[in-house]
């Protein structure tokens, strides 16, 4: 097999300053609509690492094959991602953070959490369907934290539309200018191999057994072998990478950084094709961790002390010991396992005995980590999504805020000997974020659930039960629009009909709306009460 030739070589570990650390690091987050390819493109990236030994599965007990990023029972039932999921594996000598995110909408609010923690993005894109709405949504946040993204054409070996239309599509809906650095020869469904326009030449695929589980093999041909081998598949192809060429679609670094244009590749996770030039392009061309800005507007050094912010906190990982892992991104410095941080919430110090690389639902005792590394916090139950940690210099770093809900329910126990387990099942799903908890008053036992979407009230009813031993009736969903409101417009609200004020677990107070018709109605009666959008990015 001949394997594709590294654009640059792994750096040199002669120093541990942290910033030297974080140049072998590559932290990103692969962006996707539903059934786009996400998950299948993440086993495959585990499979050239030589993270997994078989692509799509890792054999369970029973012999049964689950995908290593979905391991949440309901994720393999159904055979979605619900929940987001880090993998860290090694290739090439650097270390890969990859993070996995829900490609439903439904599950926004968790995406957006883990591309607070990312340095760029992996787009990926169904050449029969383009840009579709939740790719949309996505690419918006990746814009408005100015993340690189760079855009791979799956399922290139399926019927499909256009690769030139596409890239117009791409221009047009998300304002990015797509630069191929692969370009297929053959139109999708008739995939022979790509065009690599970084130096001509065509790199053909050779199917694999079983389905694509193991890499493909890749061959090189010169472009009169090209032209010999596929007579007008190839000359097509050649004619529209010279188009490209003439309109300046091609490859540049700086302006793919700074969010303007989108180093495009193309292949089929599934059959492994092109999945290699697409795994180098995230080492050679996306940045390594950078200087984060805190609350203030201030870059935190690398070669600060310590320093990091949770995303994500997720619990019963492992059902069988009930754990509680909260996720840190590495901002700064070197961590080191035992050493006491600063909670920044409460000013507590705080142990980090318990730490641990992350694997899907795997985890391994780790003494170290840098810059662009997410360590798993055993047992962190005293973290909150958004919390700062830090050595010795205080920093805090910017809140990540919650998305507006859209849906309400209310939430009632079925067994009522089961009340302990409910609210503390509820708690702890709040905390992760797979519902928002509302109340009428601060000490109402009864709560109403707000979500983005009806599959969170799924997986809300599936880990109560399963998980909390605590099964629960929901009235609802109903939607409503919301709004942030103060206490002085809450009073008035109150005299309404159509529109309810509840307080939220961090004190806000929110107006929820029956319809937006009516909301538009109040706000342009009222110009001087308090109804403010949510805004997330």
């Amino acid at each position: 097999m001949k394997a594709t030739t590294p654009m640059t070589a792994p750096l040199e570990r002669a120093t541990t300053r942290p910033s030297t650390e974080a140049a072998c690091r590559r932290t990103f987050a692969i962006i996707s609509h539903p059934d786009a390819g996400k998950t299948t493109l993440t086993e495959k990236f585990l499979l050239y690492a030589g993270a997994v030994q078989e692509a799509g599965a890792v054999k369970a007990r029973a012999g049964r094959r689950k995908a290593t990023s979905d391991w949440m029972a309901l994720e393999q039932e159904r055979g979605i991602s619900i929940s987001s999921t880090v993998l860290q594996f090694g290739y090439r000598g650097f270390t890969v953070n990859l993070l996995d995110t829900p490609g439903h909408r439904d599950f926004s609010e968790d995406t957006y959490r883990v591309l607070t923690a990312a340095d760029a993005a992996v787009m990926v894109l169904d050449v029969a369907k383009g840009i579709e709405p939740q790719t949309l949504k996505l690419f918006e946040v990746c814009h408005a934290r100015r993340l690189p993204v760079i855009t791979f054409l799956n399922k290139c070996d399926r019927p499909g539309r256009s690769p030139l239309e596409l890239l117009d599509e791409i221009e047009d809906q998300i304002g990015l200018v797509a630069t191929p650095v692969t370009w297929p020869v053959g139109e999708p469904g008739d995939f022979h191999g790509v065009i690599d326009r970084r130096n001509g030449a065509f790199v053909g695929f050779s199917r694999t057994a079983r389905g694509g589980a193991a890499e493909a093999e890749e061959f090189s041909l010169t472009p009169e072998q090209a032209a010999a081998s596929f007579g007008a598949a190839w000359a097509h192809a050649f004619e529209e990478a010279a188009l490209l060429d003439e309109v300046g679609a091609s490859l540049d670094v700086p302006s793919f950084l700074a969010g303007r244009t989108s180093p495009l590749f193309v292949g089929s996770a599934l059959t492994n094709f092109g999945v290699r030039h697409l795994l180098d392009a995230v080492i050679d061309l996306a940045p390594g961790p950078s200087a984060i800005e805190d609350a203030d507007g201030v870059p935190r050094e690398l070669d600060a002390p310590f320093s990091g912010f949770v995303f994500k906190v997720q619990a019963n990982m492992n059902p069988a010991h009930r754990d509680h892992v909260a996720f840190v991104r590495v901002c700064s410095g070197h961590f080191e396992r035992g050493m006491i941080l600063t909670h920044g919430t409460t000013g507590k110090p705080f142990a980090t005995k318990y730490a641990a690389s992350v694997f899907g639902s795997e985890r391994e005792t780790i003494d170290e980590a840098w810059p662009g590394d997410v360590i798993g916090l055993v047992n962190a139950s005293g973290l909150r999504v958004g919390d700062s940690l830090y050595e010795s210099d205080p920093v805090t770093f910017p809140p990540i805020p919650a998305f507006p809900p859209e849906l309400i329910a209310t939430a009632h126990p079925r067994d009522l000997s089961r009340s302990k387990q409910f609210k503390r099942g509820l708690a702890q799903l709040e905390q992760e974020g797979v519902v928002q908890i509302l109340r009428r008053s601060v000490d109402d036992p009864t709560p109403i659930l707000a979500a983005v979407g009806v599959m969170q009230f799924d997986v809300l009813q599936h880990r109560m039960e399963h998980e909390f031993g605590a099964a629960l009736s929901l009235t609802g969903p109903h939607e409503r629009t919301v709004r942030l409101t103060d206490e002085a417009t809450a009073e008035q609200l109150r005299t309404l009909s159509g529109v309810e004020v509840l307080h939220r677990g961090d004190g806000a107070l929110l107006a929820l709306f029956q319809s937006p018709y009516w909301l538009a109605r109040v706000a342009s009666d009222h110009p001087d009460w308090m109804l403010e959008q949510i805004v997330t990015t």
